[in-house]
């Protein structure tokens, strides 16, 4: 079990570091996406269609043999760079989503108090905006926890390929893989339950603002 619990807080901190990185990604390519500019709308949205459109599995392969070997990036290094760049592409849309269902007056309302458009996005949108897509990126987060799974043909010592390892010296599947569904539900479940209670603060907060 301390074994399975390594790898288990690995898969979170691959997780995690994805998550942080993806997220920065989908706010700016969220934003070019709902740019004036044709040449940066065209860009992210060639991004988001090239990767929603091919197997995490492949561009996986892509990155470890390819990219993590040009650069010299370690395996957890491109565990990382392929999951962010995955997960990126649908936070984009998310963002993307929650801007544009900002009623446009209050655009105009910003503009006329002198603001130009960074202190709209900055002060205004943005703020709103996450309040709005917080519960479809926690979705991504768990979703990300168990397509984290497959970057154990990376040889990262996650927890699918711990579970694979442990299997292969004791020969009982049924317990070793058990325990491993078990502790992606645990992760899982537990993250779902604090998303639940933080949209219920949130909502209780704005209802009290």
């Amino acid at each position: 079990m301390p074994v399975f619990l390594k790898a288990a807080l690995l898969t979170l901190e691959v997780s995690a570091v994805s998550t942080i990185v993806a997220i920065i990604i989908g706010v700016v390519a969220g934003l070019m996406k709902i740019s004036s500019e044709p040449a940066l709308r065209l860009l992210a949205g060639i991004y988001v269609e090239s990767i929603r459109n091919t197997p995490l599995l492949i561009q996986i392969f892509i990155v470890y043999f390819f990219v993590a070997t040009i650069f010299r990036l370690t395996a957890f290094q491109a565990a990382v760079f392929a999951l962010s760049v995955f997960e990126g592409a649908y936070v984009t849309e998310i963002i993307r989503a929650g801007i544009q269902s900002i009623p446009k007056g209050q655009w105009e309302a910003a503009y006329s108090l002198g603001m130009n458009y960074f202190q709209v996005m900055r002060h205004i949108i943005l703020p709103q905006a996450f309040r709005i897509v917080i519960p479809p990126l926690a979705g991504q987060f768990i979703s990300l926890i168990k397509d984290s799974s497959l970057v154990s043909v990376m040889s990262l010592p996650e927890l699918t390929l711990t579970g694979r390892q442990i299997n292969s010296r004791i020969f009982r599947p049924f317990e070793v893989w058990f325990t491993v569904a078990a502790l992606y539900f645990v992760m899982t479940t537990t993250l779902s339950v604090f998303t639940h209670y933080l949209e219920r603060r949130m909502r209780v907060n704005g209802k009290s603002s």
